[in-house]
This record gives structure tokens, sequence and C-alpha cells, in this order.
């Protein structure tokens, strides 16, 4: 009340939901700073080495339901907002998502910042405050229209503006020699302002920082061309600093894309290493040479890899250090994380852009690259410079003292493919850290039926250590506990029914198999394998309606990238299927598709509560992890899935029997995609593929010229091996119906699931880092 009145200006008689939830936002954070402040001053009085988490994405979702959560306030919240007559859910869902992410990459990195804050770690995560951020996805005529998203259109009031924490970073210009020294002097600059977000720990213990960086004009406007009437040209610094903080992940497929893509990674990068600095000096002194001893920073994936040169353009240009101690620091202080086996995902920026852009960044990098070549005798097809191109992930790899795989398989692959030559003259150097994700927010937040369940059956303590779940497993014989199992989950999927799918007009039946497949719109992903079964299955029962069918709803939820055409295309095929088979009265009460737009956590965190099966079907090789898999798991889904990413732990700790496994394994891949007309070969074996595909071509599911380019790229292409892996797929959901109408069967493989879960908590992932690569 006090908040609505004093921070709101509202009397309650006037207030709307915006004005209630801005009052309880206010109220929380107030609860939240105590801690956060404490947490500073101990690490300051106490000189603690600090970890730096350096990411492009923080996919954060909403905060406030979360920060509830872990203050433990979930019932006086409740019994406080019941006494004002108050619906906690509308509160909580009037809260917009931040816009700050794309996918698991992002996801990870907030559930890194949460589990860092519950164990207590000192840490700051640092990224952009993107205005709009990823697009706002809907459809129109199937196909998918980007919008801006508009997060920040109405007051956030979970951030501190700290005007105070400003930073110059420079652009472009040339680089001179001033007695001996080398001398940047940028082209153009904009001022990092910092916004901080108190992050706060489970039981609020501790709270660290999330600090974006929001770009400022150096100056406001040329007062000179403004008063000339040349408004346009007046407001240019203006326009330069808004474009580089508006929009996550821009278009490059243009030089303008590439230009705005590189200066916003080395904003971010640039303004993170000058407060790092700061920070360390302002605690530790002037003596540079104990950085390694105070400060980690991790990079997460190759979008901040500038931070190399960075860091040594810092300590030799600003702080005087010879070339030799500056590179030993850096590479002692940085770490890196890849994310990706596939080529076009580790980055590479031509010499002429990074000269144009950052040209005292190109004479280190080439010093860097020289340094390795001189101190290692390697291959000459190992650099960071090849083919008038710098390639990223070789200069994150060689400034870093760990590289990291995010699970076992793919760590093995980086050491055997991307990184093989590397690797081979490092053989220390990569490590492996599964992922993990927080049991708060994925868990006891996004699922309360099942969170209840838990508490009653083994206690409260899973919160914070998700290995008691293994506690579970004597539970999945008993069948009173698996009839409570199966009542939570159907409590979700009626949820989801009368709310999400509802309002998209579709009559789901709680007792059908809710399939879900939730992820960026990719190739190697494999939706289109997914939709693929799909129209096969539709054709199968269309031809035998009488038949013994187990009813489903395949729900599909994900983005294409602005240019990636053939993701959109497979998003175009998925609604033109979609609204065929929901328009079917033969066989619609087997088989509907739901594809909500706009997916992002708040919509995940409905639908993995509700979902009955995971598809994780990437091709082998090529999914590096994957999170999502894992929330899945732990609230309970089956997966369906192949021998890929963190797929591989799964099975082995929920047991072969619990585990639907199909598809070709990494090696079988590799070798099937070598094989000329490998698609077209599997495709003449599948009479099911056969029809639907032919079923496409002849436009049973809209104008079939639409499809025409996808067809051909499946016949005759197939990099991702969707022919090769169609028909141990549908054989593999058959088997999935079949042991979905054995309840009794189904919950005890369920319940198994759960049990085994407790391994992909991101506090096990985050002690790993602590031990194997921080030494915090």
């Amino acid at each position: 009340m006090y908040h609505l009145t004093h921070t709101q200006g509202r009397g309650p008689e006037f207030a709307t939901v915006f004005d209630w939830r801005l009052a309880v936002s206010y109220t929380i954070r107030d609860l939240i700073v105590t801690p956060w402040m404490a947490g500073h001053r101990t690490s300051r009085d106490n000189k603690l080495k600090r970890v730096y988490y350096l990411s492009m994405e923080f996919l954060i979702g909403r905060i406030l339901g979360d920060a509830i959560i872990n203050l433990g306030l979930d019932h006086q919240m409740d019994e406080a907002l019941e006494s004002l007559g108050l619906n906690r859910t509308q509160i909580l869902e009037d809260e917009p998502d931040a816009a700050l992410g794309n996918g698991g990459l992002g996801r990870l990195a907030a559930c890194f910042m949460e589990s860092l804050s519950s164990l207590g770690v000192p840490a700051f995560g640092y990224g952009i405050r993107y205005e709009h951020g990823l697009f706002r996805q809907r459809f129109a005529a199937g196909q998918q229209v980007e919008t801006p998203e508009d997060w920040l259109n109405q007051p956030h009031p979970w951030e501190f503006v700290r005007v105070d924490y400003s930073y110059t970073i420079g652009f472009k210009g040339e680089v001179e020699t001033v007695d001996g020294h080398s001398v940047w002097l940028p082209g153009e600059s904009v001022v990092a302002r910092a916004y901080d977000t108190p992050v706060i720990g489970w039981q609020a213990n501790w709270a660290n920082t999330l600090r974006l960086w929001g770009a400022q004009p150096t100056n406001l406007f040329d007062l000179h061309r403004f008063n000339a009437g040349d408004y346009a040209a007046a407001a240019e610094p203006e326009a330069l600093a808004r474009t580089l903080s508006r929009v996550l992940y821009p278009d490059d497929t243009t030089d303008q894309g590439k230009e705005l893509r590189l200066k916003q990674e080395y904003f971010l990068t640039s303004a993170a290493l000058q407060d790092i600095i700061r920070r360390f000096v302002a605690e530790h002194g002037e003596d540079l040479a104990h950085l390694p001893d105070k400060v980690a920073i991790q990079l997460n994936d190759t979008h901040p890899a500038i931070a190399g040169p960075e860091l040594i353009r810092l300590l030799m240009d600003e702080h005087d250090l010879p070339f030799a101690q500056s590179l030993d620091l850096a590479r002692r202080t940085l770490n890196y994380t890849n994310h990706t086996l596939l080529p076009e995902a580790l980055e590479r920026w031509s010499i002429w852009l990074m000269g144009h852009v950052l040209p005292r960044h190109l004479q280190i990098i080439r010093m860097i690259d020289e340094d390795h070549r001189k101190s290692t005798g390697r291959p000459a097809n190992v650099s960071i410079i090849d083919h008038d191109e710098v390639r990223m992930g070789e200069l994150a790899f060689i400034m870093a003292g760990k590289v990291n795989g995010v699970s076992a398989l793919h760590t093995d692959l980086v050491r055997s493919t991307v990184f093989a030559d590397l690797h081979k003259l490092h053989p220390d150097r990569i490590v492996n850290l599964t992922n993990g994700v927080t049991p708060r927010r994925w868990l006891r937040m996004s699922n309360p039926p099942l969170a209840r369940l838990l508490d009653k059956t083994i206690g409260t303590g899973w919160t914070g250590d998700l290995d008691l779940l293994k506690g579970l497993a004597p539970y999945a014989d008993d069948g009173g506990f698996l009839d409570e199992l199966r009542a939570a989950k159907r409590q979700n999927k009626v949820a989801l029914s009368n709310g999400l799918l509802a309002d998209l007009g579709i009559n789901a039946d709680p007792e059908a198999i809710f399939d879900v497949q939730v992820k960026r719109m990719h190739e190697y992903k494999r939706q289109l394998l997914n939709i693929l079964e799909t129209i096969a299955l539709w054709h199968r029962i269309h031809e035998s309606p009488n038949g013994d069918w187990t009813p489903r709803l395949k729900i599909f939820g994900g983005k294409a990238a602005p240019g990636y055409w053939t993701a959109k295309t497979i998003i175009h095929l998925i609604n033109d299927v979609a609204k065929t088979i929901n328009d079917d009265p033969v066989t619609s009460q087997f088989l509907k598709i739901a594809y909500p737009p706009n997916y992002n956590v708040s919509m995940a965190e409905k639908l993995i509560p509700a979902a009955d099966l995971s598809e994780q079907i990437s091709t082998a090789g090529k999914e590096a992890s994957g999170t999502g898999n894992m929330k899945f798991t732990m609230n309970g889904a089956l997966t369906i899935g192949t021998l890929d990413g963190a797929n591989v732990e799964i099975r082995e700790l929920v047991g072969p029997d619990n585990f639907f496994l199909f598809g070709l394994t990494a090696a079988e891949a590799e070798t099937e995609k070598a094989k000329p007309g490998h698609a077209r070969a599997a495709i003449e074996k599948s009479d099911d593929m056969k029809i639907a595909l032919q079923l496409i071509a002849e436009g049973r599911f809209g104008r079939p010229e639409h499809y025409y380019a996808l067809l051909d790229r499946t016949w005759n292409d197939d990099p991702f091996l969707v022919a090769s892996d169609f028909d141990s797929y549908y054989r593999c959901q058959r088997s999935v119906d079949s042991a979905y109408a054995d309840h009794g069967h189904w919950d005890r493989m369920s319940a198994l699931n759960i049990a085994s879960s407790g391994f992909f908590s991101s506090d096990r992932t985050i002690r790993g880092y602590m031990e194997t690569i921080w030494h915090v």
C-alpha cells in the first residue's frame, strides 16, 4: 500500500493491475536490496575473488514470481494479495518477459546467475540492455512476421540506473605511435551506462548483480547542424548509440548488419572489462599482476571473444604493462564456454571489417597469433587469422585458460572435431561441465502441483539440493503415489487446455499425449522430422479411422532468425499442416497440432509442466547440450530423442527402459552424410515419408509452390538426415503410443525420470566451474 501510494502515486480505488504489480514488485525489491548490499560489502571487505560472466544473452523471463519463491514468501504474498482483493496470477502475468535472449544460451546464463547467488559466489553478469531485444513473433497466413518487442515501453522496476558507472567505448579511427607506444584514436564513440538488476538466490542469503549496458551518445546532438535545419544529421550521435543497444542479433547478412553486430559485441566486452579493472584497482590496488588471483572471467560462446585483445589493450595501452605480461595475465583470467559444433556458428569477421571497426585490436590479434605460432610450433592451418578472416573460436580458445564443453558427448566432439588441432597442442585445456537448470524456477515455481507432491513425499530440501530427488525412486512402485503424480500432471494439462490452448481455439483433451517440441527453429533441431511424422500419422489414421489410435496433441514453439529462409518455411509448413489436420472431422479426435506464437520463458513455464513427451530429436552430433531436455525430465515428461548432447546423460541416468531412443549415432550420422544420394535412397525405402512428401507436393497443406524448394532440399541434400532417421522415429513414436496406453507403466517411467534428474541442477554445474575453472 505504501508503494502504491508513494511510488505509483495512486489510491487503491483508482489502481490498475499495472499499478498493483509495480507496487508488489517494489515491495519485493526492497526485501532483496538488503542481502544484495550485504553481499557487496562482504566481497569488498574480505577482498574475495569474483566471477564475471559475459554473455550477449540473459533470458531472465519474469522476475517477480521467481523472487517471491527465493525469498520464501509465496504463502505470505498470497495472504497479502487476498486481503487486498487481488488475484496473484493476474498480478504475476502482467509482468512482461525481458526480451534479452533467444534460447538455450541466454536461459543458461540466467540459470547460472541464480545458482551463483544460491551458492553465495560473488559474481557479476554482464550483458546488453536491449531496448527491443529479440523480436516479437506473430503469424500471418501461417508465416512468421517479426515485430519489435516492447518490454521497455513501461517502467522496469527491478533495475537501478548507475550513472556514475559509465565508460566511453570507441570505434574506428586510427592507431598512431607516440613515444614508442601505440595510441588508438577512435573516430566514433559512445558511452556505456550501467543498469543493475539484483539476482536473489534461494532462501535470500545472497544476491549478485546482473549489470546490463545501455548505449548513450557521447554528445547529445550537434546544435550547430540542428540550428541550420539539418535535424537528421544533428541526431547522428544519438542514433548510433540507440542502435547499439536496440536489437538482439541484428540481421548480419548485410555489411551494415555485420558492422553493427561486431560493434555490439565490443561494446559489451569493453564496458565489462573497464568495469572489472576499475573495481579491481579500487579494492586491490594498482598492481594488476594479481588480476587472475581476484578475477575469473567466463566468456559465454564466441560473442565476447574480443575480450582477449581488449584486455591486453587495456593492460598495455592504459596501464603500461608489456605485451608478454599482458598476454599471460589475460590468459590466466579468461575462460571460454563453447556451445556449438556448427562451423557457421563459430563467428568469423573479415580482416577488413575488424581493421575498420577495431584497428588497434586487429594489431593485437596479429601479435597474439604470432606469439602462439612461435610458442607452439603449430601446423600452418592452425591460426586465428585464416583466409583474410579473424576466427573468433580460435581466438577464444588461444586466449582462454580453460575451454569447456557443455555435455559429455559435446566435449568429446569439441576435442575431436572443431578444435582437434588446438587440443593436440593444449591437451589439458578442454574440460567438460554438463549444463544444468535451476530447480527453483523450473520446478518449484513453474510446477506447483508437482512441487507440493514432492514436498509431501520427500520433504522440501530438494529445492536447494536436487540430488534429494533420488529419494523418490522407491515410490515409483507405490500405486498411491503414482495416482497423485498423474493427478498433478493432469492438473497442469487442464490449466494449459483452459488457458493457452483455448486462446488458440484448440479444444484439447487432457487425456491425450501432450507431445511438445519447443526450441529455436533450426534445421539441425529437426522440427521438419516432427511435422513429417505428423503428416504420415494423419494419413494412416485417415486410412484406418476405426483403428486403436492413441490421441495426441502435437505442440510446437519457437522462432526462426529473420534471415533464415529454410527455418521460416518449416514454420509455414507446420501452420499449414495444423490448419488442415485440426479442421479434419475424421482425424481430429486423435490428432491435433498447436503452434502458439512468440514462444518465451513464460510460455515455457506453462508448457513444460504439462508435457507428457519431450521431443529432443536433433541430428546426433549437432546439439551441444540442450537445457530444455533437462527441464522436461525433472517435470516428469519422458524423452523421445537421439544420442545427442545431454540426451546421452539423461538416458544413462534415467535408464534405457525409461527413454525412447531412435536414430543414428553421431559417428553413424557422419558416415551416412558422406554417402552420395543418401537422402533419396532413404526416402525410396520409406513409404510413410514418401507419402508425407507427396501430400505436401500435391497441395494438401496449402499452396505447394511454397514448399518446392524445401522438398527439393529434402530429396536431394538433407544435410541433417531427416530422411535417414525418419522410419526409426516413426516406429519409436508408435512405441510411445503403446507405452502411454498403460497408465501405470507410463507413470512409473515418469517418476523414475524425476527421481534421476538431480544431476541436472545448475547448482551442480556451477560447483564444477568453481572447482575446475574459476578456483573460487
